[in-house]
């Protein structure tokens, strides 16, 4: 598998993030594409990134979703690969040149990913399967990092646009292991994860609503897609009816912060079973 630097995109998605993406950047090799996705159309941060940084496209455009706006930097790359990662993320100093090394003994890979450093959150699912004390194959990993072999993908069938937030990575992992492809876990490649600092000009209480209604309407969508709708409403149905009695109590006791997260879970759950997309947004 020849992988290197010559045949990689790196590809972040960004909505104000300022505060993280320089020290992200500055962990990327300054010679390799870089296009960044920044879906507030911050005409200003587009100017700053591209005059500090090489081989660097910053594209303006519409908050469609994590899926959508992963899909919009694939098509723009010219590479075989493309690497996506969260603006919060940064590489060590041997993360690349350790996957590099390691897909020397990969015969074919769809997916590969590296490790995580907080060891106690990890960012894959094992699938049980080992071709050395070093790689192992996985089920899924997450979105804040995965480099992604194009060719493994027909008509470049990546991300599912219907999801905003949430689930898009699972679902394309699930794609992936359904056609026979492989993903894999490189344990000597560290990169580090903030998590939940990828946009800093959000109201907190704001950015708490959208989680929680993009996950609930995520959770059931995913479900419905890949398991069918009855076993998608039985898995949904404790927490839809947790979510309704959660609000009457928290209306009860007059936590207008708690009942309102219930609301918009609530509020997520009940737009997915009908059918609605995923319309919910804030402004920063």
């Amino acid at each position: 598998m020849d992988l290197n630097l010559n045949n990689v995109t790196f590809i972040i998605v960004t909505y104000n993030s300022e505060e993280v993406i320089n020290n992200c950047l500055d962990s990327i090799p300054r010679e390799v594409p870089k296009i960044v996705i920044e879906n507030s159309k911050n005409i200003e941060t587009k100017k700053y990134l591209e005059n500090k940084y090489d081989n660097i496209k910053v594209i303006l455009s519409d908050n469609d979703g994590m899926g959508a706006s992963n899909n919009k930097g694939i098509s723009l790359s010219k590479t075989q690969f493309v690497f996506i990662i969260n603006p919060d993320t940064t590489f060590k100093k041997d993360t690349l040149s350790n996957i590099f090394e390691a897909s020397k003994l990969i015969e074919d890979f769809a997916i590969i990913a590296p490790t995580n450093i907080d060891l106690n959150y990890p960012n894959y699912q094992p699938s049980g399967k080992e071709i050395d004390n070093n790689i192992i194959e996985a089920k899924s990993v997450d979105g804040f990092s995965m480099l992604i072999n194009k060719k493994k993908f027909n008509s470049n069938n990546f991300f599912d646009e219907n999801f905003f937030l949430f689930l898009e990575n699972d679902d394309l992992c699930k794609r992936t292991i359904n056609l026979g492809n492989k993903i894999y876990v490189i344990k000597n490649s560290f990169i580090e994860h903030k998590g939940f600092s990828s946009v800093s000009k959000i109201n907190k209480e704001k950015l708490e609503l959208l989680r929680n209604w993009h996950w609930m309407w995520s959770k059931f969508y995913f479900n419905k897609k890949n398991y069918g709708f009855v076993k998608a409403l039985i898995l949904i149905f404790p927490t839809l009816t947790s979510s309704f009695f959660k609000i009457i109590i928290n209306f009860i006791f007059f936590n207008k912060k708690k009942r309102k997260i219930y609301q918009a879970r609530l509020s997520g759950i009940l737009n997915s079973i009908f059918g609605k997309n995923s319309w919910y947004r804030i402004d920063s």
